[in-house]
């Protein structure tokens, strides 16, 4: 029997409902045993929603308050002094980890905070020091969540995250010189001590996640797989439960010789065969005798329906192969990166609807192809029948294809993608003419979304105030916004975009090619959920989409204001691309696009212009070589397309955030953005100092304050 399972399930509930408690807990507004009882309700409800779908192996330990990362880190009690001394409880010192401190005389920053390998979720970092120990945590999460699902009946599977990965993901402290590797050895009997006690508590299998095996890993970190595996594999089926190694967002093909000497002696391997589907037949060369193998063929990172024949025949490939008892049916990775469910979405357009699955959808489509190897296609006819049906018709749908935006496209010139001199003779004409002093201080962009704000859109959207009264609250949003700027004497202000619900959906509503949802959200870190638009077809931009309020701020200022754009790579990594077109014709179509924007802008006498670019870096391939050469170029030249259509004398800034982009400078540089804003409240300047190792030519914005945290620094 070929059974199934899902890697991991996300954590916010139907309605945010994590979202809201989490945020509810930190306002004093919800006890801590009430935020920890709507935690269990929504772990039973997800448990429950796969155990109906017909799921054989179901997770637990996916859910996380804040991180899963961040809950190792706790679990561990790899807890930096300056967090533990202070005698918090262990709820408020585990989120003073990841959002910082700010009360009653104890006041911390947060950890540092990075993307989880290229997607827009983002980890906390474990941070560690010279002389770090390791313990285990009294009463450990993972064995408490399944303990919890066990006594409701339902049989889970724990996930850990891997100790070589744990150790590769961290980074010493701030004057600390630890290379977290080397911390192997202390860390092991941890990971040793919580094994024998999940299988202690039942648990048979237990998923062991090691992604760093899709990087490009320095010989120590390829060398510390051999010791720590040997170690936690030889208590399997003794003192241990039977672990599933996975891996996901790439292949493992170039990691081979880490799986031949350290990992055939873990009961299962899991590979993401959505992102890399040529890897199976290699990878079943090198699985041990016995080895079971899990194939990910239903996507944990993007919306659309799985092409269940496609998938069947994957998994049959590998069966013939294998035989039926040495093959799991799986997600991709986890499903952390999609939304709930798609019955939340009354509003979509049914025709559109019928293409997408969201987690929930995920789940029935994993134990569907499943039900068709074990049993034969027939016994899921109806479902494929279905399926095809919906393939076929989004295949064919005249939303999908602009023929006006595909000639525009061949119209596109090498001199398109520059500006007209180079940056020593802007400059010059930008000094003339901006007036700027040294040191120019600017703000990234927004102002808070104020609750004033959320009624009166809410209110416009339903039709309660009409047009002319919305447009007045804006404006009357934007000169208050300009005043706060006025009162701390700001040089470059900006209009703080009251209008705008978010950095990406706004645009994508202005645009053709795009639809949306309601409640299709999805966690990006803690409490933080976005809502990204989805691609359905080919993109263009009907009418200008900021010109109107960022010209009404500029009449009202007395300093040069910032028209804010979000740029073609962030518009399409936050959205939910297409998967019938390639990712650079996309980002090519939104840049055409924004280039209209930007001259539109400067037409309207803004003569300072940010095209923020933080999910550059989530875009790049994980390892390095010719496929992160050829995306850099495409990107690079997305982002040149659509800034290059202005005068010398109109500066161009891009904002980064949150980013490690020390292997890839050479892509930045090339961008020949004016300013650059970078993050620098978390990262202990390290980011700045790429700069000027570099010697970067251009101008460069370190960003000091951390807006992902309440506290205020000195």
């Amino acid at each position: 029997m070929v059974h199934s399972s899902v890697l991991g399930f996300p954590r916010m509930g139907k309605l945010r409902d994590l979202k809201k408690a989490t945020e509810a807990y930190w306002a004093d507004k919800l006890s801590k045993d009430e935020l920890l009882a709507e935690g269990k309700r929504l772990r039973l409800e997800h448990w429950k929603i796969q155990k109906d779908a017909g799921v054989d192996i179901i997770p637990s330990n996916d859910f996380a308050y804040y991180d899963q990362v961040l809950d190792h880190i706790q679990m561990f009690n790899a807890i930096p002094e300056r967090y533990s001394k202070h005698g918090l409880s262990t709820l408020d010192e585990y989120f003073a980890m990841g959002r910082g401190h700010q009360k009653d005389g104890i006041d911390v920053p947060s950890l540092e905070m990075v993307k989880w390998f290229d997607s827009n979720y983002h980890y906390v970092k474990p941070t560690l020091q010279d002389n770090q120990t390791f313990k285990l945590s009294d009463d450990p999460k993972p064995v408490r969540h399944f303990l919890e699902a066990k006594e409701a009946g339902i049989a889970t599977r724990p996930v850990l995250l891997g100790p070589v990965s744990f150790l590769h993901l961290g980074k010493a402290d701030r004057g600390q010189n630890v290379d977290p590797i080397s911390l192997l050895d202390k860390l092991l009997p941890v990971y040793e001590q919580l094994l024998k006690e999940l299988k202690k508590a039942g648990a048979e299998t237990v998923q062991i996640d090691e992604p760093v095996l899709v990087f490009d890993l320095p010989t120590k970190i390829r060398d510390a797989f051999k010791p720590a595996y040997e170690k936690l594999t030889a208590l399997q089926g003794t003192e241990g439960p039977q672990l599933v190694l996975a891996t996901y967002f790439g292949d493992i093909v170039h990691n081979f010789d880490v799986v031949d000497s350290a990992l055939k002696g873990v009961h299962a391997l899991h590979v993401d065969l959505v992102r890399n589907p040529e890897q199976l037949d290699k990878v079943i060369e090198h699985m041990g005798e016995k080895q079971i193998l899990s194939v990910g063929v239903v996507d944990g990172r993007n919306i659309w329906k799985n092409n269940l024949k496609k998938s069947i025949e994957v998994v049959e490939s590998a069966v013939q192969k294998l035989g039926k008892d040495r093959v799991i049916v799986a997600t991709s990775s986890s499903l952390l990166h999609t939304p709930h469910t798609l019955e939340s979405e009354q509003k979509l357009d049914s025709d559109v609807k019928d293409w997408f699955a969201f987690a929930t959808e995920k789940v029935r489509e994993v134990a569907i192809i499943a039900k068709a190897v074990t049993e034969g296609p027939a016994s899921v006819e109806s479902e494929l029948e279905a399926n095809a049906k919906s393939l076929q018709a989004r295949a064919t749908s005249k939303r999908t294809n602009n023929p006006e935006v595909k000639k525009r496209q061949e119209g596109v010139t090498k001199e398109m993608h520059e500006r007209q001199s180079g940056f020593p003779t802007r400059y010059d004409q930008q000094k003339q003419h901006l007036k700027l002093p040294l040191f120019p201080t600017t703000t990234i962009g927004s102002f808070p979304q104020t609750k004033d704000i959320r009624i009166s859109r809410n209110k416009f959207t339903k039709g309660e105030i009409t047009a002319d009264e919305y447009e007045k609250f804006i404006e009357k949003e934007i000169r208050d916004v300009i005043a706060i700027q006025d009162e701390l004497e700001l040089d470059v202000y900006v209009h703080g975009e009251p209008e705008r619900n978010d950095v990406v959906q706004y645009f994508g509503e202005r645009m053709d090619g795009y639809v949306f949802t309601t409640h299709a959200w999805v966690q990006s870190y803690g409490s933080r959920c976005v809502r990204p638009p989805i691609v359905v077809g080919d993109i263009s931009r009907p009418a200008p989409m900021t010109v109107k309020e960022s010209k009404y701020a500029a009449s009202v200022s007395k300093k040069p204001m910032k028209g804010m754009l979000t740029g073609p790579i962030t518009c399409l990594r936050w959205s939910f691309p297409r998967d019938d077109v390639h990712q650079s014709v996309q980002a090519q179509q939104l840049a055409l696009a924004l280039r209209d924007e930007v001259v539109d802008l400067e037409a309207a006498g803004i003569y300072v212009i940010q095209v923020d670019e933080p999910a550059l870096r989530e875009g790049l391939p994980l390892r390095a070589g010719a496929e992160r050469e050829k995306y850099l170029s495409w990107a690079v030249d997305s982002f040149k397309l659509s800034t290059a259509g202005v005068k010398d004398s109109t500066q161009i800034h891009s904002h980064f955030c949150y980013s490690e982009f020390q292997d890839f400078f050479h892509a930045i540089a090339a961008l020949d953005a004016d300013v650059l804003s970078i993050e620098n409240s978390k990262s202990d300047a390290k980011l700045l100092k790429v700069f000027i190792d570099e010697a970067y030519p251009r101008h460069i914005g370190p960003g000091v304050y951390d807006i992902h945290s309440p506290r205020v620094p000195s």
